[in-house]
């Protein structure tokens, strides 16, 4: 699914937007004996079966906000404990946003949250459109396609409604189209919705797994999505439900469809389409999907240097020190995950910059303070989009899933060993990689409090032990920037209680986010999340 299959797609889709919506193209050209191919309508346009792709594709599409200019990306890491974006020598303010995102401060009109909401609504919107065509009997397949197709739509809407009640909870539920404004829906209701869709459809979806399904929702992707809402079921309604984690994902383990990567960084390469452990991923490329942009952002200017890129990055986001101190040096997920130290130039092997793991203040930071994140590959000659697919479901994360779930139902020895398996790609000495139960059940090794100038903790803040707080570590090294930290802070405890960086807990209401002014304006029938 690189940039030849999406070009295709894109321009499929294009003509069948055209069709559907009963759109002129008008050329202009006034020579009559021409014959012009400018008009497309309804009437005059049968999709063949080449064409269902595109159809599909429209409700995919959607997705590639998670890595763009403030997606789902942003969303997940900004307000957690990890990536800091503070003033830089270029400015890097930005009205604001990013220290509210820090601070937990943000307010009902905050573009972040919002376009977490309005993107995944939009693609909410395109899976009903889709289903409805296939009701309709608008586009040419058998009863047997057709069935498959609502699945995998229903599917698709599922994990949109998997972003949206782990970020804003309280949502309508649209399942078709309709007049009427929608009505909100509980965080319960909503949970309720995504597991019995995910069931119902779950035996109607494809198990192939090669590049015809690539970035498609398959049933080991549906199940996984599965396994992870029933990992925050406690958080969504209150009640724990680690059995049906365990179960869910043993199907997916025993598929055998999937196997860890022998290398991690291949996880995260330009030509990752191929790898072992993507279960979902989502296809970008630099030329035909360019919306990847996150990395211009994590970047300092000078990396232009280092990787020979044809852009300039813009050198806001690093990462905060307290996290990086959490790792044990034999960690190679360290130097995989985080740019640090001497940085050389691609064409001379100078020095162009030498980062350092210290970051005053979120106030005001040097380019070289604080380790930029170099987990996604860049290759010579990178633009604004990267062509890396962004691995947003993996099976690494399908078996941290069952260990999470052992340790909390006192199975802590079995967890370890999951755990062990996991890290041993990422240790040249297996003993260091070994973990045991009890160790997961112990202490986060993050020092949290609030941080002084000179690095030193300024306000201890809340020091209470963090239970499976090792495990949160581990979490938290595996799936370094990849959009998930702060749903993983929340479900133990972190998010809304301890301090970092220059960051104060401002309560549990902070762990949903404000339903937007426009869309409280535009829908009388929503209600502003409590708290805000």
């Amino acid at each position: 699914m690189k940039s030849t299959i999406n070009k295709v797609i894109s321009l499929r889709l294009r003509i069948f937007t055209l069709a559907i919506g009963a759109l002129f193209l008008q050329i202009g050209c006034t020579d009559l004996e021409e014959q012009v191919y400018s008009e497309v309508t309804e009437s005059s346009f049968t999709p063949s079966e080449s064409d269902i792709v595109s159809v599909m594709a429209s409700a995919y599409t959607p997705l590639r906000f998670v890595m763009g200019w403030q997606g789902y990306f942003d969303l997940q890491e900004e307000p957690a404990d990890m990536f800091v974006t503070p003033t830089r020598p270029n400015g890097w303010d930005d009205g604001g946003t990013y220290k509210r995102m820090h601070f937990h401060e943000w307010t009902e009109t905050q573009w972040q949250p919002r376009n977490t909401w309005i993107t995944c609504f939009n693609g909410i919107n395109s899976t009903n459109r889709v289903i409805l065509q296939i009701e309709l009997g608008e586009l040419p397949v058998s009863e047997e396609q057709a069935a498959n197709i609502i699945a995998e739509m229903r599917a698709l809407r599922a994990l949109y409604y998997s972003m949206l009640v782990d970020t804003h909870g309280n949502v309508p539920i649209i399942s078709s189209y309709s007049d009427e404004l929608p009505v909100q829906s509980s965080r319960s209701e909503v949970y309720n919705f995504i597991v019995s869709e995910l069931t119902a459809v779950i035996p109607d979806l494809s198990e192939t797994v090669d590049q015809s399904t690539y970035g498609r929702v398959t049933k080991w992707g549906a199940l996984q999505v599965l396994a992870r809402v029933y990992l925050n079921a406690e958080v969504y309604t209150g009640t724990p439900q680690w059995n049906n984690v365990i179960e869910t994902c043993n199907q997916i383990i025993n598929s055998g469809a999937y196997e860890l990567s022998s290398s991690y960084s291949d996880i995260f390469s330009t030509n990752n389409d191929g790898n072992s452990e993507l279960v979902f991923a989502i296809p970008y490329d630099q030329i035909f999907a360019p919306q990847w942009n996150a990395h211009m952002k994590m970047l300092t200017p000078d990396h232009r240097l280092v990787f020979g890129m044809q852009a300039q990055p813009w050198g806001g986001s690093s990462c905060n020190p307290q996290f990086i101190n959490s790792y044990d040096p034999n960690d190679k997920r360290l130097a995989d995950t985080w740019l640090m130290g001497d940085q050389l130039n691609a064409s001379d092997g100078s020095v162009v910059m030498t980062l350092v793991n210290e970051m005053p203040s979120i106030y005001g930071c040097e380019f070289t303070e604080g380790f930029r994140c170099g987990k996604y590959e860049i290759e010579p000659g990178a633009t604004s989009g990267l062509s890396v697919d962004f691995p947003f479901l993996r099976y690494t994360d399908v078996l941290m899933m069952k260990a999470e779930a052992l340790l909390r139902t006192d199975r802590s020895d079995e967890a370890a060993t999951i755990v062990t398996q996991v890290r041993l790609r990422s240790f040249d000495n297996p003993a260091d990689a070994t973990v045991t139960g009890a160790e997961l059940e112990g202490d986060t090794t993050v020092e949290y409090g609030t941080l002084a100038e000179d690095g030193t903790i300024d306000a201890p803040g809340d020091q209470s032990v963090v239970p499976y707080g090792r495990f949160l570590d581990e979490l938290g090294w595996e799936f370094a920037a990849e959009a998930r930290r702060r749903s993983d802070m929340i479900r133990f405890g972190v998010y809304q209680t301890k301090n970092w960086y220059n960051h104060t807990p401002k309560g549990d209401y902070t762990t949903l986010f404000p339903i937007g002014l426009e869309e409280l304006n535009t829908n009388t029938n929503l209600s502003q999340n409590p708290g805000y």
